[in-house]
Parts: C-alpha cells; structure tokens; sequence
C-alpha cells in the first residue's frame, strides 16, 4: 500500500450513499451546516449518509485515491454555528471523490467554471462543484442536480 503523509484541510467529510464528499471553502461560508443538512436529508430519504469529521480532516492518498479520517478527539461530532456541538453517527475514513463549495447568492457567478478542482495543500486535487445554497431548495437536493453523473449520490 502506498501512502503519503496525511494533511490537515479545514473542511467537513462525509459519505452520502457510497460517495465521499469534502465541504470546503473560508470559514463561515456553511460548509458544515450544509453537509448537515445534506447528511440529514439522505437519512430521512432512507439513504445512507454518515459524517467522517468536521473542521479537522485528515487527508493522504493511499493507492492513488484521496482518503479522510477523523481525529480521534472530534469522532462523532460536528459544530452546528449557532447552535452548538452535536453528535452524528460517523464513519473513521472514507474515500474522497468530490470537493463541494457551498456558495451564495449574489456572491457567486451565475454559472460555475468548467472542469474546477480544488487544490489540497499537498498539491493533490479533488474535482470541485459549486453547491448553490438557494432558499426554497434542500442543500442535498441541490447536491444532486449539480454533481456529474459519475458522482450521482
């Protein structure tokens, strides 16, 4: 097995269905708020969906795949802004196939870039879609209009 040191990303890891998913962008953008939501969506759909770690996540390549992990110190929670820590069932890696920004309204171009990775701080990169946050429309049913259908969850 080939592994590479893992990085710290300040992001939000989970796996809806058997896609995993990394909540990235600057503080305060809703990055764990929006895979909560996604997280809770797909649980009530009847659809498998677990956190692997909020704010901290470990990521290494391993065999050419980009895997993250919890610290051990944050398993099964997340920080809801607001509202405070809340426990979620969780999962201690998962394979990584989609970086996901959540953006907002007027802040954003009206259609994303073609192609858009998101660059890791190890240099490895992750193909990135921009997940609209829109009133009137659920975060995971967004998410599902706008990954690739290589990626549907």
């Amino acid at each position: 097995m080939t592994r590479q040191n893992a990085v710290n990303v300040h992001a939000t890891a989970i796996v809806l269905g058997s896609r995993g998913l990394l909540f990235v962008g600057p503080s305060g953008c809703g990055k764990s708020s929006t895979a909560l939501s996604c997280l809770l969506t797909a649980a009530d759909k009847g659809r498998f969906s677990a956190l692997v770690a909020d704010d901290q996540v470990f990521v290494s390549s391993i065999n050419g795949r980009l895997v993250a992990r919890r610290p051990a110190s944050i398993a099964n929670i997340a920080e809801l802004r607001g509202g405070g820590i809340v426990t979620l069932p969780s999962l201690c890696s998962a394979v990584i196939d989609c970086a996901v920004l959540p953006v907002r309204s007027p802040d954003t171009e009206r259609l994303p870039p073609l192609n858009e990775t998101y660059l890791l701080p190890d240099g490895a990169t992750l193909p990135l879609v921009r997940l609209p946050l829109l009133t009137g429309l659920q975060a995971y049913d967004a998410l599902r209009l706008v990954l690739p259908r290589n990626l549907m969850i």
